[in-house]
Formats: structure tokens, sequence, C-alpha cells
């Protein structure tokens, strides 16, 4: 997988007892707020469907949206996805009524919705997996989230790097202002990390298009994975 780290100075900053805890020290000292990212590839995806089925009784309904998730898994395994990789267990039945003007409410039947969540470790299958839930009676294809298996590791490494662009500014300052940094005063940490989504409101599938281009449209996307700490460093007296 490829990669890329920067060490960013992004709006970066470096303010003079500007914290209420910095406010509150006596000794000579300056905060900066240290930031990093680490671009990857994304190598997994997760993406969700919705099927919904409006019937006369709620259980035509839910055997309606059973049957399209039952095909759908079908499906899916056969296609090489795991069966623990598919999320399905969860349903919802609600009776539906119409509201005519100026009269009573009209019953109309019942809605079944279910909605299943698939992970996918082969980005190459994406669009041919997204293809098979339009022909098995799934109503909308939700949002596709690419991922990294290994988060941890990326993370680690865009922490790395925010905390050695938060010494590196403190220095820099510190020599501009004719001091030096004498150590850590305080370390405030606080973690982000931002995965690219995919929304596909408007998916078309492959039938009408180039399905191998498709495929790979998905893994020529990147991953950006940031990370920032906020440092209070002492100055030498």
């Amino acid at each position: 997988m490829k990669k890329h780290l920067l060490a960013i100075l992004l709006s970066t900053s470096a303010l003079i007892s500007t914290g209420a805890v910095a406010a509150d020290l006596s000794f000579p000292h300056l905060e900066t707020t240290g930031r990093g990212e680490v671009v990857v590839k994304p190598d997994m995806a997760v993406f969700s469907v919705d099927v919904v089925a409006t019937k006369p009784t709620a259980s035509e309904a839910k055997q309606a949206a059973d049957q399209a998730v039952t095909k759908f898994i079908e499906r899916l395994t056969k296609a090489g996805v795991e069966r623990k990789n598919i999320n399905s267990a969860n349903i919802s039945l609600s009776a539906q009524y119409r509201y005519p003007k100026d009269q009573a409410p009209e019953f109309t039947g019942f809605k079944a919705t279910r909605n299943v969540v698939v992970t996918v470790y082969k980005l190459e299958n994406l669009n041919t997996y997204l293809d098979g839930a339009l022909g098995d009676g799934i109503n909308q294809i939700n949002n596709i989230t690419l991922k990294v298996k290994d988060q941890k590791k990326y993370q680690e490494e865009a922490r790395q790097a925010a905390i050695a662009n938060a010494k590196e500014m403190a220095a820099s300052l510190a020599k501009g202002f004719g001091d030096k940094v004498e150590g850590v005063w305080q370390i405030d940490y606080n973690t982000a990390s931002r995965p690219m989504p995919y929304r596909m409101a408007n998916y078309v599938g492959s039938a009408m298009q180039d399905s191998a281009a498709i495929n790979q449209s998905y893994s020529e996307n990147n991953i950006v994975i940031s990370d920032s700490v906020n440092v209070i460093f002492k100055l030498a007296k």
C-alpha cells in the first residue's frame, strides 16, 4: 500500500499564554498546536443498503423485505464475502396511512424496512457487489466509506508527525525571540481521522458502464488520516 507522510504546518499556532491553563502559569512558556497527516490508499470499504416493502399486511411486508435481503446475502456470499462481514439483523414495521384533504386518514398497508451493512475487503469487487444489490430488489444504496485495515498504524504515524510539528514550531518560535525551549509542561491531545466518504444516491449499475473502470475508481482515491496535539512548552530562563 502506498502512503505519503506529511508533517505539515497547516494552521499551526504558537500563542503566548492564550489558554486558560497557560494564563495561570507564572514562568515563561509558549503554546503550539502540532498537526500531522498520513495519506494512504484504501484497501477496504463499508457500505449499506436499504430495502423497503409496503404490503397490505405486516407479515406480507416483512416477508417481501426478508426475501430481498436473503437474495442479496446469497449473492454476496457466492461472490466471496464472508457472512460475518454482512450485518442484517434488523427490521422495522410501521402502519402506513394516506391523508386526504378534509377527510379521515386512510390505512394503506404496512411498511417493512431492513438495512444491510457490508464490509468489503476486496475493492476490486465493490462495484460487482453494488450491482448485485440493485438486482436483488434493494431500494437504496447508502454511503460508501473507504477505509484501511491497519488504521492504528497510520494513526500512530500521523500522531508522531503532529508531535514533531509541535516541537519544531516551538523551537522555531523560541529561537526567533532569542529564547530556547527547556521542556514540555503540558500535553493536550485530541485525535481525529478523516476517512473519505462516497455517497451513492445516484449510483448506476455497471451494465451501463465499464465495470473495471468503476472498480478502479474506488481504489484510486486517497484517505487522509490526521492527528493533532496541543503542547505548552517551558522556556529557558
